[in-house]
């Protein structure tokens, strides 16, 4: 996100490394993304 990655553009990434990976990666995943969110400004 520093170099310039929306949040939309993470969330993104985590619905397609769910369907090309597996899906309990993205569920492990989730819960820090949440918290990245949280600290950024929108």
């Amino acid at each position: 996100m520093d170099n310039g990655l929306t949040q939309a553009q993470a969330s993104e990434l985590l619905t397609q490394l769910a369907f090309y990976s597996v899906w309990p990666c993205v569920f492990s995943a989730m819960p820090v993304v949440k918290e990245v969110f949280e600290k950024r400004p929108a």
